[in-house]
């Protein structure tokens, strides 16, 4: 006989917290922290309407199983669109925080319309079930942090994207704006290190990555992310190509014609498909 539907749930459910247990016990393991916000997701949504409720659960669906999965593939899958028409069903909890707060409510901006957090909650044996329905699994080990090494090239200067530079700052606020959502961590390097580094630097995308990492650096678990970002006026926007290095094999992909944000995105989204196993960008 086939078990009852709740002792599927229960042994479900216990697996996931025993999942979740030996995570935070092993070394170098995630902590709960960190597992606990794989399962929970932010949209920004206009008033607490059910109406607008309804669009946030969609959103806050669509973001937690990417980040969880890694894959943004995912919302490509049969089976996804049917899953978001009942996004609400999946959450656990939810709550908002007015964006608004401490200012008060006048003419232009009633109620209805002021902009709120949304967060939603999700059981891991909920999305879990979810993700193998969908042919995914989550993605629960440690996450690496990614090293950047960017070469931009605009209409007037070239240079090495760097956390300290004064070139384009706000470059390296977009890089963390995209991959924040992936829960993943990137870091570019700093200016002296960018300057030491000059020669192997100018052979960027081709540079082989043990010519940008110290003995140490690697020790440390980053992962390399090269590329080059170039202005083209034919394309009207960025031109960007990456490459990265993982299990034994060479992955490369670009984008053209998207903004610098969407540069970004396509980097951290590549970048999380690979490390998650889930396949080429």
């Amino acid at each position: 006989m086939r078990p009852a539907a709740g002792k599927l749930n229960r042994k479900r459910a216990t697996a996931a917290a025993l999942a979740v247990a030996l995570l935070c016990l092993a070394g170098g393991g995630a902590g709960a922290a960190d597992i606990d916000a794989l399962y929970r997701s932010d949209a920004i949504v206009t008033g607490t309407g059910e109406a607008n409720r309804e669009v946030g659960f969609r959103e806050c669906l669509r973001e937690v199983l990417v980040k969880l999965s890694g894959d943004p593939a995912i919302t490509e899958a049969p089976g996804f669109a049917a899953a978001e028409a009942r996004a609400g069903s999946f959450v656990s909890a939810f709550s908002y925080r007015d964006r608004l707060e401490g200012i008060p409510i006048h003419d232009e901006q009633g109620t209805h319309d002021r902009p709120h957090d949304l967060t939603c909650r999700y059981r891991p044996a909920t999305l879990d079930s979810l993700l193998a329905d969908l042919g995914r699994k989550p993605w629960l080990s440690p996450r690496l942090r990614i090293a950047v090494w960017l070469a931009v090239k605009d209409q007037k200067r070239r240079f090495v994207l760097a956390r300290d530079g004064s070139e384009s700052p706000y470059m390296a606020d977009s890089l963390q704006a995209a991959a924040e959502p992936l829960a993943l961590s990137a870091v570019l390097p700093d200016a002296a290190t960018v300057t030491a580094r000059k020669s192997a630097l100018d052979t960027l995308p081709q540079a082989d990555p043990a010519q940008l990492f110290s003995p140490a650096a690697q020790a440390d678990g980053d992962v390399p992310l090269i590329g080059t970002l170039v202005w083209s006026d034919a394309a009207r926007g960025w031109i960007a190509q990456w490459q990265m290095d993982a299990g034994g094999r060479r992955y490369r992909w670009q984008v053209s014609g998207v903004s610098f944000d969407d540069a970004f995105r396509n980097a951290m989204r590549g970048a999380a498909r690979i490390l998650s196993g889930s396949g080429a960008p």
